[in-house]
């Protein structure tokens, strides 16, 4: 059952101070934000046991005892200590505290305040006489971030997406690495995660992030990184029987629907992971959670929903700003402008050089079809978070609009190299080269898409179009059947492309079949006739010329004729011929019958 136990309060406030001094800003704030989503009483009672059941003061994390050899993607991985063991209490990896030399103590406040200051070259001269795990991590971690001296202060904000490392800075990062090789105290395990990253060395990265896990859990920092190993769903759920947690604890829960939500394909599955978070049990009130609730609605298409979460947290706190971008995204596509431009504004008298509300601003201009602005503001929001995927996204959307393609693909390009899973980004590249003719490049992007999203209807439907552009009516068709299996409220868009299609393969039969099929959902969903009335001619002209079911020719030509659509005038030209042939089958009919009944008398009459 998930809940918060008797150590969970005390886990983070630990967590919150340790991921501080050294400087993961926002580990440091979601461990604090975490914790205040534990009920206030509830946390004081946890607290207050904690203190009783423990026999020693805590602070820094111990080393990790006896770490695992193992490999993830190779032929073996010795998990045999992490799988299958409770869940592990920090209580029982940290050490008692030691007393810090004061002068270190001063000395680390100083290299903290370079840290704040983007020093980072000045804490390594500052810390250069002290070895403590603490201090070496400050050091180390301000050398790797002073390779890009335009950097956030945590290693995930970065933009080497944009160019690949230089020799003299994987130089550097190599060097790093042999200094943390062989340590395997949590945060400095982290540290040599990180760095295994930055040199592609994915499995030594997640093993370094696993051993970090089992030794420190609630460094959020740790299982960032770990996620953005992940490749896919199957490799997340291979992952998670080697997590060190058992599969109900809270980090497990929240790992698996943040990965889950970033791979922009969630499920029911991940809205109820959140829903289990948000229990009285576990954290009810962390905004965190509903934060990323909220989102996962939005990318799972449930918009409506996702409002309401959005129109909750702002209540909870109007000041938070966090995937307020994304809520921009809700209100646009469900064209509640005014709502929109009212957040705008609001949000930018408040932080108006924040990439979430400059994102937003552009949002609102692209909701008036002001590509200019919308474009000056999505550049903004570029420019203050390089990594922003939707900025980089939606700018190739507004330069598709202006016709600018080439910026567009250079847009989308962008946000490719940032997230390879983001399907946003490569449907706008396969429509930039649609925009050029360029459709055998299209298809491609489109593949790529429909690959990370196999039950998007509207990606299908692209690649289906994409086909019948290039006269591969055969595969458009597979596409289009294919959109079908999910399609709901395109499924008329849907039938009426096939039905053309058969049709110009001169497939007469099953063309009709797909215009049947409109009738029907029409009629079902009491449609007016308009949007139906072009496959109501086409059915009756089908029976008309085959001599078929006259009487359906007739009641759907009617329903046409009495109409004020465009296709009346047609509607009563057929009605006319479709009454004669009724006439004609009639006498036809009569004619026979009266044949049929001279035989008969005959046949009588001679039997008598």
């Amino acid at each position: 059952m998930t809940s918060t136990d008797a150590s969970t309060a005390s886990d983070l406030r630990l967590a919150a101070q340790e991921c501080s001094d050294r400087g993961l800003v926002s580990a440091s704030n979601w461990a604090a934000e975490l914790l205040l989503g534990i009920p206030a009483s509830k946390r004081k009672a946890l607290a207050n046991k904690s203190t009783d059941d423990s026999t020693f003061s805590t602070s820094t994390p111990a080393k990790k005892r006896s770490p695992p050899i193992m490999s993830f993607g190779g032929d073996t991985i010795d998990s045999s200590q992490f799988i299958g063991h409770a869940t592990p209490q920090l209580d029982r990896h940290l050490q008692p505290l030691v007393c810090i030399d004061p002068e270190e103590q001063d000395v680390l406040a100083m290299a903290r305040a370079c840290f704040e200051a983007k020093e980072f070259l000045r804490i390594k001269s500052v810390l250069s006489s002290y070895s403590s795990p603490k201090a070496r991590f400050l050091s180390l971690y301000s050398q790797f971030l002073a390779l890009d001296p335009t950097t956030n202060l945590d290693w995930h904000t970065f933009n080497f997406s944009a160019k690949p490392h230089s020799d003299s800075e994987k130089a550097v990062i190599q060097e790093l690495l042999s200094l943390v090789t062989n340590d395997d105290e949590p945060f400095l395990l982290y540290l040599k995660a990180v760095l295994l990253a930055q040199l592609l060395r994915r499995e030594e990265c997640i093993e370094a992030c696993i051993l970090s896990i089992a030794s420190f859990p609630w460094n959020w920092a740790t299982w960032e990184l770990l996620a953005s190993c992940v490749g896919d769903s199957e490799e997340l759920s291979a992952l998670s029987s080697l997590l060190p947690l058992h599969q109900d604890h809270p980090l497990v829960l929240m790992f698996q629907a943040k990965r889950g939500n970033d791979f922009n394909n969630p499920t029911e599955h991940e809205v109820g992971l959140c829903d289990r978070l948000l229990s009285p049990n576990c954290f009810p009130g962390s905004l965190w959670i509903m934060d990323l609730r909220a989102c996962t609605l939005w990318n799972n298409r449930d918009y409506e929903q996702a409002g309401t979460q959005f129109k909750k947290l702002l209540r909870l706190d109007p000041h938070k700003i966090d995937n307020v971008d994304v809520y921009a995204n809700v209100l646009f596509l469900t064209e509640q402008r005014t709502k929109l431009t009212r957040l705008g504004l609001d949000l930018l008298a408040l932080e108006k050089d924040r990439p979430e509300v400059c994102y937003l601003i552009g949002n609102h201009y692209a909701s008036k079809a002001d590509h200019t602005s919308a474009i000056k503001f999505f550049k903004r929001t570029t420019q203050l978070d390089p990594t922003h995927i939707q900025a980089w996204t939606l700018l190739g959307h507004e330069y598709v609009e202006t016709k600018n393609s080439h910026a567009a693909i250079e847009a989308y390009r962008r946000a490719v190299d940032i997230n390879r899973k983001d399907y946003r980004a490569w449907y706008g590249l396969g429509q930039a080269y649609e925009l050029l003719n360029m459709h055998q490049y299209a298809l491609h992007y489109y593949h790529y898409c429909t690959a990370l999203r196999p039950y998007d209807v509207r990606l299908w439907q692209a690649l289906g179009m994409c086909y019948e552009e290039m006269r591969y009516l055969r595969e458009a068709i597979e596409c289009f059947k294919r959109a079908l299996i999910p399609a709901g409220p395109n499924e008329i868009i849907l039938n009426q492309a096939l039905a053309r299609i058969y049709r110009n393969l001169g497939e007469h039969s099953e063309a009709v079949g797909y215009h049947r099929r409109i009738v029907e959902v029409c009629q079902t969903d009491a449609r007016h006739i308009s949007d139906y009335a072009k496959s109501t001619l086409e059915v009756a002209e089908y029976e008309l010329n085959s001599n078929g079911n006259l009487k359906l020719a007739r009641e759907l030509l009617q329903r046409v004729a009495e109409s004020n659509v465009e296709e009346v005038i047609r509607a009563a030209e057929m009605l006319k011929l479709v009454n004669q042939a009724i006439r004609t089958q009639q006498q036809a009919q009569a004619q026979a019958q009266a044949v049929n009944d001279s035989q008969q008398t005959l046949q009588d009459e001679t039997k008598s």
